[in-house]
């Protein structure tokens, strides 16, 4: 189970976890409190699902969302960092993206752009995913916690990296 991995990490370094979505409308935040022990880290989430709302909610900047929209790593990256901020954690996750069965803004379903921040790194994956809307919405919490856990793992509960950017591959 993804989450309870995760959530376990993150108790073992003492850190605390926000969640930001868009495309997952909770999905990501309620598998989290699916776990027995989730009120130990996790401090809660936004669902911000209006383009607006990402802005007015999480700080994205509206420069930025009038210039490349609401689908975008930075966008995502701007997300789990507001979250992160504006809920008091040490780390954030984001998912935004397209879950069809209509393209937006230029990006067909299946643009899924999933980060997490934290003391220790910024980090954003890009998903090509496949699938009817459920699936892409399971698929893009799937790679959310795998994102979130990829980072745990490589943080050393004792470094502080200042946030380095890296941009993991795209997965699909």
């Amino acid at each position: 189970m993804q989450a309870s991995r995760a959530l376990d990490a993150l108790r073992d370094r003492g850190w605390t976890l926000a969640v930001a979505e868009s495309l997952t409308g909770g999905l990501l935040s309620a598998r989290v409190v699916d776990t027995p022990g989730a009120s130990a880290v996790h401090r809660g989430a936004v669902v911000a699902y209006a383009t607006d709302l990402k802005a007015t909610l999480l700080g994205v900047p509206r420069a930025l969302l009038d210039a490349v929209g609401a689908v975008d790593p930075d966008v995502a990256l701007h997300m789990a960092d507001g979250v992160r901020a504006r809920l008091g954690a040490d780390v954030g996750v984001a998912t935004t993206g397209v879950a069809g069965p209509d393209p937006q803004a230029g990006h067909p379903p299946g643009t899924v752009f999933v980060a997490v921040v934290a003391p220790t790194a910024r980090r954003v994956r890009a998903l090509d995913l496949a699938g009817d809307r459920v699936r892409v919405r399971e698929q893009a919490v799937a790679a959310a916690l795998g994102l979130l856990e990829d980072v745990l793992a490589e943080a050393d509960p004792g470094t502080d990296l200042g946030g380095s950017v890296g941009r993991a591959a795209p997965s699909g």
